[in-house]
């Protein structure tokens, strides 16, 4: 998990990770937001989609798939994330910890 001075190789929340210095927005999802939760029940799932990555990511080798688009407006880089040859993207869906993204925001209250 990224905090205080971990800033490498860590999960920021549900669908923002840092590697290798790089801060990357999982593409093909939308998580639950953790920094600014319209309320209790986002705030958990957020918790619950981050911690779920975390292990996710920890389960074998990462790779980086590119998208159409290289970064978002906040200079994310956008990647689907790979894992064992799976999206931990379409996993964290599968599992209700998210939604696939569609170019909208969900709202989770």
């Amino acid at each position: 998990m990224c905090s205080g001075f971990q800033r490498d190789d860590c999960v920021i929340d549900g669908d923002t990770i840092r590697l290798n210095g790089r801060k990357i927005r999982l593409a093909d999802i939308n998580a639950p937001e953790k920094s600014a939760p319209q309320c209790a029940y986002e705030k958990q799932l957020a918790d619950q989609a981050t911690k779920r990555l975390l292990v996710m990511l920890n389960e074998g080798p990462v790779v980086l798939r590119a998208v159409d688009r290289d970064q978002d407006r906040y200079g994310r880089d956008l990647r689907v994330v790979l894992v064992n040859g799976r999206s931990v993207g379409s996993r964290l869906v599968d599992e209700g910890l998210a939604e696939t993204w569609t170019g909208r925001r969900r709202n989770w209250c």
